[in-house]
């Protein structure tokens, strides 16, 4: 899989993303910075992914997510081959969601 190299240019937005401290942060700076159709398409490779982690088979994927088989391909290989970066937060994600006591989380 082809990676980002990295360089002063891209720095400059990861370090502002690591600036947002909550959820209303990031929905308010990724509107500014993303157009609808690239918010979605983001959105539904992430909820692809966590499918994918969870175990769930490609067709039930695509029928819950309305993402197209070569969506869920080339999530299925960064999952795979990728950097580690969806399997990384998946599992903080994970974690996080266990620590919160029951009937809290809701």
């Amino acid at each position: 899989m082809t990676k980002i190299g990295k360089k002063a240019k891209t720095d400059d937005l990861y370090r502002a993303i690591l600036q947002l401290k909550t959820e209303q942060d990031c929905y308010d700076f990724f509107q500014d910075l993303c157009t609808v159709s690239e918010l979605r398409a983001m959105e539904q490779r992430f909820q692809v992914a966590a499918l994918l982690h969870d175990g769930q088979v490609y067709h039930e994927i695509l029928r819950r997510t309305g993402a197209s088989s070569a969506t869920v391909s080339r999530v299925s290989r960064s999952l795979n081959y990728g950097s580690g970066g969806y399997e990384r937060i998946l599992n903080r994600i994970r974690t996080a969601e266990s620590a919160v006591p029951k009937g809290e989380g809701t």
